[in-house]
């Protein structure tokens, strides 16, 4: 099991943006103003990059700061962290 597995404030907001990503649908299928859906828009990606940082600081702490780590552990653990920064940056 994950160490993500107990931190339930992380599932809370997944489950919130999935409801902000709802209100983007709505808006659309509404014909909302531009603008409405671009600041929905907008707070979706905040919230996903908020999301992101969480789990990045918990990654960062377990697998790679984390005291008792083998210096492998540790490396792979880095070489995870930096495939992903590589994806985020495109």
């Amino acid at each position: 099991m994950s160490h993500l597995a107990t931190r339930p404030e992380l599932l809370a907001r997944v489950r919130r943006i999935a409801g902000q990503v709802a209100a983007v649908e709505k808006a659309l299928a509404a014909n909302e103003s531009c603008a409405t859906v671009l600041h929905r828009v907008a707070a979706v990606r905040g919230a996903v990059n908020g999301l992101l940082d969480e789990v990045i600081a918990e990654h960062l702490t377990e697998h790679v700061a984390l005291p008792g780590l083998s210096d492998a552990e540790r490396a792979a653990g880095a070489d995870e962290l930096l495939a992903v920064i590589r994806r985020y940056a495109k």
